[in-house]
């Protein structure tokens, strides 16, 4: 499903224009982003939690030449899937 997918579906469950649909999928985004860049979790009861992790430095290799190579340590946002999410998935 891509962004207008997500939008019609928004619009269709919700009742709302497409503007208004697009707007709300906007705001959800943009809290969401927020909550993360200052590393504080989002939990959505049911669907899912989203986090910051570190991921630390760690050695690799080049694919092309097989050279080890040095990566840098970095912030990863992560997903955990809610009880209700994995249920469906299965089903």
């Amino acid at each position: 499903m891509n962004r207008a997918e997500l939008i019609d579906l928004i619009s269709d469950k919700a009742e709302l224009t497409k503007t208004s649909a697009s707007r709300a999928l906007d705001a959800l985004l943009e809290g969401v982003t927020i909550s993360l860049q200052n590393g504080d979790p989002v939990v959505l009861v049911n669907f899912g939690t989203f986090t910051v992790k570190q991921r630390a430095a760690r050695e690799g290799r080049n694919p092309s030449t097989g050279e080890k190579i040095k990566i840098k340590a970095a912030k990863v946002v992560g997903f955990k899937a809610g009880k209700a999410l994995k249920e469906a998935v299965k089903a």
